[in-house]
Order: C-alpha cells, then sequence, then structure tokens
C-alpha cells in the first residue's frame, strides 16, 4: 500500500511543483528556527574576508603591485564563491539528517511527489545563499569595496552565482545523500572550501609551484572566479569570454552529474 502510494505521487506530475513549494516552506521554518546555522555558514566566508583584508592585505595587496583596496578587490569573488560553498554545506547536513532521523520515511506514508524532498531542499538552499550573499558582499562594501560594473555586467555576477549555487547545492544534496550520518555530511563537502585557496581565489594562479599551477589552472573553481572577477571590472577582460564559458560548462556539467547521482542515491535509500 505505501509503495503503491508513493508510485501514484510521483506520477502525477502538476503536484510536483506544489509539493516542492510546501517542502520549501517547510525548509525555510527550519531555517528561522535556527538561525545560528545560517549565522555559523555566513561566518565562516566573513571570517576569511576580514583575515585576509584585514591582517594580510597590506602585504598581499604590495605583491600585486598595489595596496589593501586592490587585493579586497582581488578576493572578494572568491569570498562569495565560498559563501556558495558555505551555505551548500549546510544543506548537506539538513539532507542527512532528513535521511538518518526517519524523515523521508515518514514522507513516504504520504501522496507526495518523492523528488519534492530534494527540490525543496535545493530551493531553501538557493534562498539561504541570496541572504548570505547579500549580507557578505555588504560586509566588502563596507570595507571598501567597489566596482565598475555596469547593470549587465551585475547581471552577468548575479546569473554566475546562481549557476553555481544550483551546481554546488545539487552536490552537497548528492553527498548528504551517500553519507551514513550527519557527522560525515558535514566532512565530506569540506573540500568546496579548500578548492578556491588552491585555486586563483586569493593568489595569482602564475605565482604558484609549476604542478600546483597546472590543478590550479584546471580545476572547476578557477574560471568561476576569474570570470566574476572580470565581470566586476577587477581582471584583465582578455580572457572573459573563453573563462565564462568554461565556468557555465562546469557548473552544468556539475549539476547534471550530481541531480543523476541524488535521484539514484534518494531512491536507493528511501525504498530501504
Amino acid at each position: 500500500m505505501k509503495a503503491h502510494v508513493t508510485d501514484t505521487a510521483t506520477l502525477d506530475r502538476p503536484r510536483l511543483l506544489t509539493d516542492s513549494v510546501t517542502m520549501l516552506r517547510r525548509r525555510i521554518r527550519h531555517l528561522r528556527r535556527y538561525p545560528s546555522l545560517t549565522i555559523m555558514l555566513i561566518a565562516q566566508p566573513l571570517v576569511f574576508l576580514l583575515l585576509f583584508v584585514g591582517v594580510l592585505g597590506g602585504t598581499m595587496g604590495a605583491g600585486l603591485g598595489g595596496d589593501r583596496a586592490d587585493y579586497l578587490a582581488f578576493v572578494t569573488p572568491a569570498v562569495l564563491l565560498l559563501t556558495v560553498a558555505s551555505v551548500a554545506m549546510g544543506t548537506a547536513i539538513g539532507v542527512a539528517t532528513d535521511m538518518t532521523e526517519g524523515v523521508v520515511a515518514r514522507f513516504r506514508t504520504m501522496a507526495i511527489a518523492r523528488s519534492s524532498v530534494l527540490t525543496g531542499h535545493v530551493a531553501g538552499a538557493f534562498v539561504q545563499t541570496a541572504v548570505a550573499l547579500v549580507v557578505v558582499l555588504g560586509v566588502a562594501l563596507a570595507l571598501g569595496f567597489r566596482s565598475g560594473a555596469g547593470p549587465l555586467a551585475w547581471l552577468g555576477v548575479v546569473g554566475m552565482l546562481a549557476l553555481l549555487t544550483v551546481a554546488l547545492t545539487w552536490l552537497t544534496v548528492a553527498l548528504g545523500l551517500a553519507a551514513a550520518s550527519v557527522e560525515t555530511a558535514s566532512n565530506t563537502p569540506m573540500f568546496l572550501m579548500l578548492l578556491p585557496f588552491l585555486g586563483s581565489g586569493f593568489v595569482p594562479v602564475d605565482s604558484m609551484p609549476a604542478a600546483l599551477r597546472w590543478f590550479a589552472a584546471y580545476q572547476p573553481f578557477t574560471p568561476v572566479i576569474d570570470t566574476l572577477r572580470g565581470l566586476l571590472g577587477h581582471g584583465s577582460g582578455a580572457g572573459l569570454g573563453p573563462d565564462a564559458a568554461l565556468a557555465t560548462g562546469w557548473c552544468v556539467v556539475i549539476t547534471v552529474a550530481s541531480v543523476l547521482w541524488a535521484r539514484r542515491l534518494y531512491e536507493t535509500r528511501a525504498a530501504r
């Protein structure tokens, strides 16, 4: 009887949207009930921003041939990327909590579209990420960040961050489903916070040793950071087209692979 109800709900495609909205409201209630998690996720990129700009900004800016303000302009795109990654890590924890505490098992007894549980998490993370990005960018502006980007360039920034948010959120949804416990889910996405440091986020790639320079040049986050930097008017501008195409391609590949992986894991674990 339980399988029959679930299959019927899955086949009822028009219900997917309404069920996803219901799951989004559930996610937002959780965020409002436990604001400490959101504060912690926003605090991580803010700590990096304040540390690198406030403590190391003078020295790092001089290394770039400028000053603290120049380094703030250089590092802000990387901090925005870290903000997306930080919120995505929280999504992995939320998904793992639902899976390990029997919440999904209870949902399976209800006539709802099964995929709405995952899309609710993704939509909730999108809202949470938007709030976090506004806060982090506000702090960067307070520190002196300025951009000469026009409306179309800012639209490009929003689009790039939206693509990245979708990609990393679905990836961490899959990691949360694959985790055996909430503790594991909080640790497995940590590489997302490390990769910007092994790319063009905080120092120029050309300044790295040869082997690390090769990795930094071809890992997914470097073209995303360079695209954001170029759109904000602080990159060289010459490679914006290729960087944007490569960044978009990486986001699409990660999204498609993660969605397929997440749905397979969800069907497997939810059927137990």
